[in-house]
């Protein structure tokens, strides 16, 4: 993740991408959806970050962010929008702005929304009211550190994405370092242990915006049907999901993983299958799997 590092100065003033900027409207959008009923078939499921049950968050509030912005432009503002992206300290900017704090475990925290809620910003020409900046309720709460599957939370707003179960599920491009991999357990994309143990989401609620809600295969897809997927259906499975964003190989290796952590003599055809693959990335992982499979038989 080193492109973090580039042009700072970008991040830390927002009149290097609007001239003439004056303020940022930062926003929230409300993601929590509750837990789907279990399957009762007995087949390993894998977990997926909540965030990414339903359909892309870029999508979904890029557009609620243009409708804002055309109505900012029509009061004489010039202004850039972001959503997760570009040079943009969104979570320092948040609690300059109000809208909550920065948690121990590096999120967001708001006192009704918890912290399962995407942020996004805006920078516009527009000369607005400040808000008072948030102030921190964490407290001497250490729940997120301590638990951490792998201690990446190395201390109170401290992260190593080296050890983060969401970068090496989603960002890492190789194979996964294997003194991680039994701490990853059944999760096939992102990680939201730090998010659970919260004790500030006993107040989420369930998102308004229907588009987050839970997929099908959220709930009712056998980790080892994952692996039959072609490139072609994958990407028509997750059409518009974030999840297709990392690409067959890198997801079909979590589900290898977590089949390796979770899986049963009923995995092993399709472990086998999968440790054929063309990819190496998928077949070294599935070749560990069925080791680890074997172990357990």
């Amino acid at each position: 993740m080193a492109w973090m590092a580039k042009t700072p100065h970008r991040r830390r003033d927002p009149r290097e991408l609007v001239p003439e900027a004056r303020s940022i409207i930062v926003l929230a959008l409300n993601y929590y959806q509750p837990d789907p009923e279990p399957a009762t078939d007995g087949a390993a499921r894998g977990t997926i970050a909540r965030y990414a049950w339903g359909d892309d968050y870029h999508d979904i509030i890029e557009r609620k962010l243009n409708a804002f912005c055309a109505r900012l432009a029509e009061r004489g503002g010039i202004q850039r929008r972001y959503v997760d992206y570009g040079p943009v300290l969104e979570r320092d900017f948040a609690s300059a702005s109000g809208l909550g704090w920065n948690g121990k475990s590096t999120l967001q925290i708001h006192r009704r929304l918890g912290a399962f809620f995407f942020l996004a910003e805006i920078i516009t020409t527009l000369d607005l009211e400040p808000d008072a900046p948030a102030r921190d309720h964490c407290g001497k709460c250490t729940a997120c550190l301590d638990a951490c599957p792998t201690q990446a939370i190395t201390a109170p707003r401290r992260l190593d994405a080296r050890k983060c179960l969401s970068y090496l599920t989603i960002e890492h491009p190789g194979p996964i370092p294997e003194e991680y991999r039994e701490a990853l357990g059944d999760r096939i994309f992102g990680c939201d242990d730090c998010l659970a143990v919260c004790p500030w989401n006993r107040f989420a609620q369930t998102a308004r915006e229907t588009r987050l809600a839970a997929r099908d295969y959220v709930r009712n897809t056998p980790l080892r049907d994952f692996l039959a997927l072609t490139d072609a259906e994958f990407r028509a499975l997750f059409a518009k999901s974030p999840i297709k964003r990392i690409k067959r190989p890198r997801f079909l290796r979590n589900v290898c993983i977590a089949l390796g952590n979770t899986g049963t003599a009923a995995d092993l055809p399709a472990l086998q299958q999968a440790a054929a693959d063309p990819d190496p990335v998928i077949a070294e992982a599935a070749v560990w799997a069925l080791a680890q499979c074997r172990l357990r038989l």
